[in-house]
């Protein structure tokens, strides 16, 4: 187990020099891009240095200001920032885009072409074609393109994942993910204001889904991540409960896996009495794993007629879950730590890249822009299956 304030990114026997971070959205107000700025500092292999946090110039300024951003380095125009740190000797080695999910793919784009690592909000971008152009960018320019499927860096999911690529539950038979939430539950949340100023329900802004690629691609990623599978072909139906809305609110899912496994997938942001209720269930012939995000720090392992186990962070031994933990058991970690993981994972890749090294092993949970392409891919089949009158459709 290793201790918070840990330093094994190392080059030669030295401690990495922090990477200097841009970041492009997230100023005053914003939730998102506070909890990118707090992960990219926990585990000090980072230093804010530029942003765009705005595109209006004096909140950007201001966003800068109340962050301690130089003035000269406060942004209006990503695509401005994007040229002026590519110039500079000093200039950002990585951005963090945490703007609406319209942008992701043209900011993302813009930073690519200038030669700088990214770190991205999900979902990629808006359609299949924009984030098929950016894997494809990534890969041309050799940069590190890494995306904030942020439940990916809880210890007891890494362990979770290691544990199924062991075997030690036998063969995927069955998967059940569910992502419920109640914030649009509440009536006083469908007024026509709460509409207008709400970009999730602007399919310019949010792009073609609401609920699905909002927190639905979450539960997709995490299914993936963990059972090592991705289904080859979904049945689909989306709702909306909120009176004149635009975009989803609710989906269901069910799922075929090519090595003949089922899942079922439901996610809605109406479950009225849910907070953040992200579950994930893996049965397989030997052994199933139940993992609940609101406690994190947790892992149940069922073996086939035996009893439940429950493993705790801090006390399962496996490499993965060691890898992600920063202090002792019974003492809980939780949504920053693992957000703060999926950097810390970034910025190893980042080193080894710049070093001209392969990429550390431990790192190979971080998710990158290729989970964001299949994110897009699921969207795309549940749209197609929902206009066919949820019929069974393939995955791309």
């Amino acid at each position: 187990m290793t201790a918070i304030g840990r330093k094994d990114n190392q080059d030669g026997g030295q401690v990495a020099r922090r990477l200097r971070l841009g970041m492009v959205g997230g100023g005053d107000g914003a939730f998102i891009g506070a909890v990118h700025r707090i992960a990219a500092r926990l585990d000090d292999c980072y230093e804010l240095v530029a942003g765009a946090l705005s595109s209006d110039a004096q909140r950007a300024l201001a966003s800068g200001a109340a962050i301690r951003l130089d003035p000269a380095r406060s942004y209006a125009d990503y695509r401005d920032m994007a040229r002026r740190e590519a110039e500079r000797p000093d200039g950002i080695d990585v951005v963090a885009i945490v703007t609406p999910n319209h942008l992701h793919a043209p900011v993302a784009r813009a930073f690519l072409e200038a030669g700088i690592h990214v770190i991205c909000d999900k979902p990629l971008g808006i359609s299949l074609a924009e984030g098929e152009e950016l894997a494809a960018l990534a890969r041309a320019n050799q940069r590190i393109f890494a995306l904030t499927h942020t439940y990916s860096g809880y210890p007891m999911v890494r362990h979770a994942r290691e544990l199924v690529a062991s075997g030690a539950i036998g063969d995927v038979r069955l998967v059940h993910v569910e992502y419920a939430q109640d914030w649009m539950a509440e009536s006083a949340n469908q007024s026509a204001e709460f509409q207008a100023t709400n970009w999730h329900n602007d399919p310019q802004r949010a792009g073609p889904t609401g609920c699905t690629g909002d927190i639905g691609t979450h539960a997709f990623h995490l299914a993936a991540f963990v059972t090592g599978i991705q289904p080859s072909e979904l049945l689909a139906e989306l709702h909306s409960f909120t009176p004149d809305r635009i975009l989803d609110d609710h989906v269901q899912v069910m799922l075929r896996y090519p090595n003949g496994a089922r899942g079922m997938l439901w996610s809605s942001q109406m479950a009225t009495g849910c907070e953040n209720a992200l579950k994930l269930r893996v049965f397989g012939s030997k052994a199933s794993l139940a993992f609940d995000q609101e406690n994190p720090n947790e892992l149940l392992l069922t073996p086939q007629g035996g009893c439940a186990q429950r493993l705790t962070r801090g006390r399962v031994r496996g490499a993965a879950a060691g890898h992600a933990t920063r202090i002792p058991s019974g003492h809980p970690e939780g949504y920053l730590e693992a957000f703060a993981q999926l950097y810390r994972d970034a910025a190893a890749q980042i080193h080894a890249v710049e070093a001209g090294q392969p990429l550390p092993e431990a790192t190979a949970g971080l998710p990158t822009v290729d989970d964001g392409v299949d994110g897009l891919r699921f969207i795309d089949a549940v749209l197609a299956s929902h206009a066919a009158g949820s019929a069974w459709v393939k995955i791309a």
